[in-house]
């Protein structure tokens, strides 16, 4: 059986600390809590669970605490968790049986990571992370904001989940902050920090800044293709928000260019189409919405509801203005199939019951 240590970086985690770390107990070997310059509680929460808690000073650098974290790691494999981060139940023993199972030649586990939910508390935005590493192959974190660790050697995939529960805000502005501070020493952003520093830019409504940002990363062409294919999306709504939406429409086009579409990207040119009436138009976008072959495994940002729910809703209300009563009836069920409680389908069908 092989062991696990669980390695963290931590700030003022007061209040969500203890709760992630009861939701690992039995599934790992050893808790490494690396912290940050807490002024709170965090420590003294963290000391309960484990004599492994160190000091790290804070150098707005995510992977240099990452990377000292990891060098405390004594088992066979490093997990890694932040603090509002929790593994329910039925994923804590997912991982107590992968321990029992893993072909230890494996290098990476690739594990779905749910950051956010519907109002049934189902994961509506989820994406997969290198989140289990072997101890001994050198794996070590990269970049000082959206950290990252480069998975090599034998990699699989497992449906076990970790669930992100945020309880409050954070900083809006450390990210940005770092990057500029980067970008003043005279530094190069990589290609994938480039992607997230015109993220965070858009993120603070620089929307001007924030799309000649996303174009010098599509530019590049050294870009991931799942971050390109976001990059057209985002570009999007800068120019949205700059009111240019004839331009917009162009990036969400542009995303065919690169690769086969996926239905984030159909179901935003749908709406584009949808809001300036042009019915027909928006139908063929969501129906290829629908058609999309939905990939957890890509690593990319997946929204779920945009290959299913989201696209029968929308053609419903398509298929309504159309004049196509019993279609958009039908799509509106179908939308029911993927989420009965949904009020916008309870919505929908006292709309259709005026209309007998």
């Amino acid at each position: 059986m092989m062991t696990i240590s669980l390695c963290m970086i931590v700030k003022n985690e007061e209040d969500v600390l203890a709760r992630c770390l009861d939701s690992v107990q039995g599934a790992v070997d050893q808790i490494v809590v690396v912290d940050t310059g807490s002024t709170d509680h965090t420590k003294e929460i963290a000391a309960r669970y484990t004599d492994d808690v160190y000091d790290f000073s804070w150098v707005d650098d995510f992977a240099a605490a990452r990377n000292f974290s990891f060098s405390k790691a004594k088992e066979e494999y490093i997990l890694w968790l932040d603090a509002d981060d929790v593994l329910l139940d039925a994923d804590r023993e997912k991982l107590i049986e992968l321990k029992q199972t893993l072909d230890t030649s494996v290098h990476v586990v690739m594990m779905p990571y749910h950051t956010a939910f519907d109002a049934d508390g189902k994961p509506s935005f989820s994406y997969y992370r290198e989140r289990l590493v072997r101890a001994d192959a050198g794996f070590a974190w990269q970049g000082a904001v959206h950290e990252v660790i480069v998975p090599a050697g034998k990699t699989v995939y497992q449906d076990i989940a970790v669930t992100h529960r945020k309880t409050r805000p954070g900083d809006p502005d450390r990210n940005l902050r770092i990057f500029e501070k980067l970008l003043a020493e005279g530094q190069t952003l990589d290609p994938r920090q480039q992607f997230y520093y015109a993220r965070e830019v858009y993120y603070h409504a620089e929307y001007r800044r924030a799309a000649d940002a996303f174009r010098r990363f599509i530019d590049s062409g050294k870009g991931w293709i799942e971050n390109v294919l976001d990059a057209c999306r985002m570009m999007a709504y800068c120019y949205y928000g700059l009111g240019e939406e004839e331009q917009a429409l162009r990036c969400l086009l542009e995303s065919l260019v690169f690769d086969c579409p996926r239905a984030e990207a159909c179901c935003d040119i749908g709406k584009h189409f949808l809001d300036r009436g042009r019915y027909q138009q928006a139908v063929f976008w969501f129906e290829t919405a629908l058609s999309c072959k939905r990939n957890d495994a890509s690593g990319a940002f997946v929204q779920a509801d945009c290959y299913d729910y989201i696209p029968c809703l929308q053609l419903c209300v398509c298929h309504d203005r159309l004049g196509n009563r019993e279609l958009a009836r039908a799509y509106n069920e179908k939308a029911a199939c993927y989420k009965p409680g949904s009020p916008e389908v309870a919505h929908n069908r006292a709309y259709f019951a005026e209309q007998e």
